[in-house]
């Protein structure tokens, strides 16, 4: 009855936020059901699937830049790292001058001189409007993520999108047809799927030494709730999303990983989810200390819990915990564990168990020697210029070295906007989940009965 009742008063508020039509009036079971059937519903393809998709070769990759943030601002940095001979910056955008002037200035000093794009909020249409540029970056705030990257591609434009690549169910579509109807690419910078232990263990499991696999675990652990009420973020758009959501505001980080492990959307989905939020205590309580005059003083609506915990389940009958808490003094962690029938690898710290060694995790000598074996080979060949460049220990240079040059070579993206949408979605799709007491809620096929067709990420083809 309590599940019930909950529905009826979120209702309408979760239909507006999934982009389907408001409900203006009490609604029978049984249209609750039909609700909940429209989150999952197929749509029609309006265009041809980017599955693999290969566009001519670019040599030097011409970049313009959205947001120059805390993101933003270190992405022109590793763009410049791999000019001239496989990307250069020629454009860049930020609605804050004194943003625009520091990446301005750190550019002077290795003679580059973009084009600049600033003061009015929609300047970033005339810069994507180029036809000098090939490549869109977008590091905004969330909520302008779907709709930049949807009329870049509508220019022509290939994309890579921060994460969460979009927030509502509607701009997770938006982004998949788009990319479809323009045979753009359109990648989000899950950053992670480029880290050293994170490839090293996807590098054991494609050589079959986890057996089946049958479960994982994800997390983005955090504590940046004091940041939260600072100027750190611009007009405090991050805080916000803790006012009007309840469900996993950021699930990509630890999910992207264990998801490229199970083959998600090559061979397996996700099929649902189930999540519910803890009690929201942290925020309550730093809002009792800002000063009076900031907006969040005293403030006791934050919507979302403390940790937020969703259980995912796959085609295959995989299940995935994707957990989030960026509020309270835990350690950071991701947790990234992936259980299979012949060994288990849980991260922070990283630790590795074969099934021939026991229920032990291995020594410290035979874990080297794993690592040694199994390292991916990316991290062994740019060496010299992960150190020299680093980002997050080295993924950040990695990851945007390897779009790069897929895009040099005319090779299909590592991610694809399918991989994009899918995880991403978690967010809504939890958001959901919690405000109707937890119910299960399907996932939407976004690659259209195409993920049952196997096929090998693209980082493992690597040479």
């Amino acid at each position: 009855m309590n599940s019930r009742r909950n529905f009826l008063k979120a209702a309408p508020a979760t239909a507006a936020f999934l982009g389907l039509p408001a409900l203006t009036r009490a609604i029978d079971r049984n249209e609750s059901m039909l609700l909940l059937d429209r989150i999952a519903e197929p749509r029609p393809a309006t265009g041809k699937s980017v599955i693999d998709l290969t566009v001519p070769p670019i040599p030097t990759v011409r970049v313009g830049l959205i947001g120059l943030g805390n993101r933003g601002s270190f992405h022109v940095k590793l763009v410049q790292a791999l000019s001239p001979h496989k990307a250069e910056i020629v454009a860049i955008c930020d609605v804050r001058e004194e943003k625009i002037e520091a990446s301005k200035d750190y550019l002077a000093t290795k003679g580059v001189e973009p084009a600049i794009y600033t003061g009015n909020p929609e300047a970033w249409k005339k810069m994507v409007a180029r036809d000098d540029l090939d490549l869109i970056l977008i590091a905004t705030p969330w909520n302008d993520h779907a709709r930049m990257g949807i009329y870049a591609m509508e220019q022509g434009k290939h994309v890579a999108i921060e994460v969460p690549i979009a927030v509502t169910l509607d701009e997770h579509w938006a982004l998949v047809n788009t990319a479809e109807e323009t045979q753009r690419n359109c990648m989000m910078l899950e950053n992670v799927c480029y880290g050293a232990e994170e490839l090293w263990v996807l590098n054991m499991i494609s050589e079959g030494l986890f057996g089946t696999l049958t479960h994982g675990e994800a997390a983005y652990i955090h504590n940046i709730r004091q940041s939260l009420f600072t100027d750190r973020y611009y007009n405090d758009w991050r805080i916000r999303q803790h006012v009007k959501r309840g469900g996993n505001l950021y699930p990509t980080h630890g999910l992207g990983p264990i998801a490229q492990y199970m083959d998600i959307d090559r061979g397996d989905r996700f099929e649902y989810l189930v999540s519910m939020s803890s009690v929201q205590a942290s925020m309550t309580e730093v809002a009792k200390t800002v000063p009076a005059d900031d907006e969040f003083h005293g403030r006791t609506d934050f919507v979302h819990g403390d940790m937020n915990s969703s259980l995912l389940k796959t085609a295959k009958g995989r299940s995935i915990l994707v957990q989030h808490d960026v509020v309270t003094p835990r350690p950071y962690s991701r947790i990234n564990l992936i259980a299979g029938t012949k060994a288990c690898h849980e991260g922070y710290p990283s630790r590795l168990s074969l099934i021939h060694k026991g229920h032990e995790w291995l020594s410290k000598g035979e874990y080297q020697e794993m690592w040694d074996k199994y390292q991916h080979p990316i991290w062994n060949r740019l060496e010299k210029e992960i150190r020299q460049n680093g980002g997050h220990g080295g993924m950040d240079f990695v990851m945007m070295y390897r779009l790069m040059d897929c895009l040099n070579r005319g090779l299909p993206l590592d991610m694809d906007v399918y991989d994009g949408v899918s995880w991403s979605v978690v967010g809504p799709l939890s958001d959901v989940s919690v405000e109707l007491g937890s119910i299960p809620v399907r996932f939407p096929d976004f690659t259209r009965r195409e993920w049952e067709k196997d096929r090998k990420l693209g980082i493992l083809k690597y040479a």
